[in-house]
């Protein structure tokens, strides 16, 4: 699932006109470079969650294979509730989501989540990095981590910050009751369990949920480019 919904409201006048999934970044829209990470892992089936301007993304992925649309036009759902919605088109099982509003250099990410993933011990695996490495990022870190992987929350502690990349099983969406909720509830069950895991990104990462981001997200890439 490619997390597409916004308010259209953090990039200010960039998208007085568009959602930010399609705001360029090096000449193309944010939505293809999500996309890129998409096709390395060959997919069966991509949902797109849409709010702000949907009809915009609509028209610019018209005609490509196994991408569909989730409409959250009337009410936003939020990452968790968009996932539910989003199930009966996604099938069964584990589920990659990816975040729009980032650029990525290095190994492809749901490529390193796919090479790491074991559903036996795991529920979540996320794509991480440490904080002071992570582009655009605003803080000290979401999540530590221990020498197997597994992780808890920082809680101000130094550690890693999550990149919007992860697999995850949905199997305990239904025990939650709301329609609007964030992935957050599925990731504190799966750490009380034991069975959320991180993997450290092998790349760059850029966070381009503000105009400032646009500048460090080209610079990162041409840097990749130039190596």
């Amino acid at each position: 699932m490619l997390f597409a919904a916004g308010f259209g409201t953090r990039m200010g006048a960039l998208t007085a006109d568009r959602p930010k999934p399609m705001i360029e970044v090096a000449g193309r829209p944010l939505i293809d470079h999500a996309l890129d990470q998409a096709a390395a892992i060959r997919p069966r089936q991509i949902v797109i969650n849409l709010h702000y301007r949907p009809e915009m993304i609509r028209t610019h992925l018209a005609g490509r294979e196994k991408i569909a649309f989730a409409d959250e036009s009337d009410a936003i759902l939020e990452t968790g509730g968009g996932l539910r919605a989003a199930l009966p088109q996604l099938g069964p099982g584990p589920v990659y989501t990816l975040n729009s509003d980032a650029v990525w250099t290095g190994t492809p990410a749901l490529s390193q989540l796919a090479s790491r993933w074991d559903a036996s011990r795991m529920d979540a695996l996320l794509l991480l990095l440490p904080a002071e490495k992570a582009t655009g990022y605003r803080g000290t870190g979401d999540f530590v981590m221990d020498e197997d992987g597994r992780i808890v929350r920082a809680k101000g502690t130094p550690g890693y910050a999550y990149l919007g990349a992860q697999i995850l099983s949905p199997k305990r969406i239904s025990a939650i009751s709301e329609t609007v909720f964030s992935l957050n509830r599925l990731w504190d069950i799966a750490i009380a369990e034991g069975r959320a895991f991180g993997v450290v990104h092998d790349g760059g990462w850029c966070d381009v949920g503000r105009p400032e981001g646009i500048a460090e997200a080209e610079a990162l890439l041409g840097k990749a480019r130039n190596v």
